[in-house]
């Protein structure tokens, strides 16, 4: 069973999931700036720039959004030219387009956006111009992925693609045809929006977090839904009617004397979950260091002894720190490159031991993560994809003495 705890503040929504009782999921979003990814903006070609295979676009932010080349190509692959025409064939400064964002702006950088529409629903994402069907690699049985791929490829028309979603696993046709009528309505909706405003405009915005994270991760007939705001439970049971007509559990509204994150031990493991140095049941340790696009993580096995062997001991340490970092990943919302020294291992079966615990524990993630393998230096590289802004930035603040190093100088400038 998940949980769902909602904090709602004057100034901003945080979101807490649960699963027995473990956090693994926690997200935050300003009442003044709700975050851009999944929006759709007419824009207008501001640059392109050959050179880079980009180009800017102004979509009415404080940066210009930076369009790829292959963010303008066919959404299908195998549709693509199998050499990339230059950018400048495809796109001229001042022309109008629209683009839905991929990625959020984040330092000096603008957001990045594509020409891959998408439009997730309940059971299915939709794709206006993809021409294929995907079905989630989440589902295992193949009767299943063969029934809901013949189902998908009955339904879509002329270009359109689908992504059938883990959750229609065993629904009836019926819940997923529903699903793409509303997202086809949506879509037309955004077309005509698009038809009627100057560049640069908003289209369509994405929803709100809570109603993302009951879209995309929550069962309405199973999992709890707890809130501390009257108006957001309204909102949230007006939301759950719309998507599970036929039933859901009630929306529960939060009135204790404590902060619904302290009730509910929340606040304790974000504590725990954002530190710089983590410990692990036994006393091993995890230092956790992050750079812009990219995250090291060090294991050690500390005060740990818990092995009849050396070698026991640091395979061990190494299956909990597998299964901690995975779940910290998800926590902490962790993108782009990502390294992990464990501690050396002489045996590869013990090796292939820790990289299947990792796995086991990222597939439960629903952003997308690969693991590389081991370098030649005995370090564990993987990728995750980097969406939106990382959760840390809406749990703490960097220091103003030591700008994040860790580290105060002994002198000032000036004082020699």
């Amino acid at each position: 069973m998940k949980q769902m705890i909602v904090h709602c503040s004057q100034h901003m929504t945080r979101m807490a999931l649960l699963e027995e009782g473990r956090l693994v999921e926690y997200a935050a979003e300003r009442q003044e700036q709700q975050g851009l990814v999944g929006s759709y903006y007419k824009g207008r070609v501001m640059n392109v720039l050959p050179g880079m295979q980009a180009a800017f676009v102004d979509i009415g932010q404080k940066k210009n959004a930076f369009l790829y080349v292959d963010d303008v190509l066919h959404p299908h692959l195998e549709k693509q030219p199998k050499v990339k025409p230059s950018i400048d064939t495809l796109l001229r400064p001042g022309q109008e387009i629209v683009v839905q964002v991929r990625k959020e702006p984040r330092g000096n950088k603008g957001a990045r956006v594509t020409t891959h529409y998408t439009l997730p629903g309940r059971w299915m994402v939709y794709m206006p111009f993809a021409e294929y069907v995907g079905v989630s690699k989440k589902i295992g049985r193949e009767s299943e992925r063969s029934r809901l791929k013949a189902l998908g490829e009955r339904l879509r028309k002329n270009e359109e693609g689908l992504i059938i979603r883990t959750v229609s696993e065993d629904e009836p046709p019926e819940a997923v045809e529903g699903d793409l009528s509303i997202l086809r309505a949506q879509w037309k909706g955004i077309m005509r929006r698009a038809q009627k405003v100057e560049a640069p405009a908003l289209l369509h915005s994405d929803l709100s977090i809570v109603q993302r994270f009951i879209r995309d991760t929550f069962d309405p007939l199973r999992d709890e839904l707890l809130i501390d705001s009257q108006q957001a439970v309204r909102e949230a049971e007006t939301f759950l009617s719309e998507m599970a007509p036929d039933g859901y559990k009630p929306v529960e509204r939060y009135t204790g004397n404590l902060s619904i994150f302290a009730a509910y031990g929340v606040e304790e493991q974000l504590e725990r979950g954002f530190s710089r140095k983590i410990t692990l049941d036994g006393g091993a340790t995890l230092i956790w260091d992050e750079a812009e696009a990219l995250t090291v993580i060090d294991v050690n096995t500390a005060q740990y002894t818990g092995g009849a062997s050396l070698e026991e001991t640091v395979t061990r340490t190494n299956l909990l720190a597998a299964e901690e970092i995975g779940r910290l990943i998800r926590l902490r919302d962790t993108g782009g490159i990502i390294v992990i020294d464990f501690i050396d291992m002489e045996l590869e079966e013990h090796r292939k031991m820790v990289v299947g615990r990792l796995e086991s524990i990222v597939g439960r993630d629903r952003t997308k993560t690969h693991i590389l393998g081991w370098t030649r230096l005995g370090l564990l590289e993987m990728t995750r994809k980097k969406v939106r802004h990382d959760a840390l930035e809406f749990s703490s603040r960097l220091c103003e003495c030591c700008g994040g190093t860790g580290r105060t100088p002994l002198w000032k400038p000036g004082q020699g």
